[in-house]
């Protein structure tokens, strides 16, 4: 169910991500449409809180990534409502790109080396997808702007409401380590840049922290980990945005030192992909260690006779 975080701002956790709902009964937003399979979850917790029948006036995506879409399928089967996303979200979400290929090198955890398992489309919502309006305003929900926010993926953005500075962070800053199947089983309260095996430009990831912590926001509501409030976590805000680099910016990995290049159209540049490499290495390893085992286990056979 949605539990209220402020002012006609409530949040629902699907298992590893959040969505958000924006508004009252006479008008609301849904912010992401979380994994596969929460369809009749989230339209169950919309009627709970909004009343039989109810239905978003639009879907505000923060990002395209599968677990921000991967119940919107099923919602617009029910939900005939238009869906908003940046322009530079547009090729994944209407057929025309997948996203660049996660690098689970990046952050380590159990959650960046399943990475290339997870999807990453393209997605076709091509019938109701439409761009957030370039004045920065949030289709039906007054009072909230849009800031964008890239770095974790090209089109990137966050939702801030300047009368009380509650902001909705998407996954441009996250408040779990979202690498670690324990932090995201137990939802340890942290706070860290976006999760790293899906962040292709480490450069805007820092630059979009930064923005974010200059509006010194009173509520934080992440896609990924529990809102928070308070100057606790400003605190920590400020501390992340100083010293992004040293704290979440890996030192190895496919995006560390390069970015994915992409535009309107979608990818268009990948760095190479060090993990054949890697995994190239650790192999000549393993295989020099049983060389080296192999013989001192003869000689010691040898020895013994």
């Amino acid at each position: 169910m949605f539990t209220e975080v402020a002012r006609d701002l409530a949040f629902m956790r699907c298992a590893m991500v959040n969505v958000a709902a924006i508004g009252d009964r006479s008008r609301w937003i849904l912010v992401d449409a979380a994994l596969r399979g929460y369809g009749a979850t989230i339209r169950a917790a919309a009627e709970a809180r909004f009343g039989a029948g109810a239905r978003p006036a639009a879907i505000v995506l923060t990002h395209g990534h599968f677990d921000h879409v991967g119940s919107l399928d099923d919602l617009l089967s029910t939900w005939d409502v238009p869906v908003f996303a940046h322009r530079l979200e547009m090729p994944y979400l209407t057929g025309r790109s997948p996203y660049p290929p996660p690098d689970p090198l990046a952050g380590g955890g159990a959650m960046a080396w399943l990475s290339r398992l997870y999807p990453r489309g393209p997605y076709d919502f091509s019938t109701h997808i439409r761009t957030l309006p370039d004045d920065g305003s949030v289709p039906e929900a007054l009072g909230w702007r849009w800031i964008f926010t890239p770095g974790h993926s090209p089109g990137h953005v966050s939702l801030f409401r300047e009368a009380d500075r509650t902001l909705v962070s998407g996954d441009a800053v996250i408040t779990t380590k979202q690498e670690s199947m324990t932090a995201v089983m137990t939802q340890r309260c942290e706070l860290h840049g976006p999760p790293s095996y899906y962040t292709i430009d480490w450069t805007r990831a820092r630059e979009s922290v930064r923005i974010l912590a200059a509006l010194a926001p009173a509520v934080l509501v992440a896609g990924h980990g529990q809102p928070w409030a308070g100057e606790a976590m400003r605190e920590e805000l400020y501390v992340l945005a100083e010293h992004f680099d040293a704290l979440e910016r890996p030192r190895f990995g496919r995006y560390a030192a390069q970015p994915a290049m992409a535009d309107e159209s979608g990818v268009v540049l990948l760095p190479p992909d060090p993990l054949p490499r890697v995994l190239a290495g650790i192999g000549a390893v393993a295989a020099t260690a049983g060389l080296i085992w192999t013989a001192r286990a003869s000689i010691r056979r040898h020895m013994a006779a």
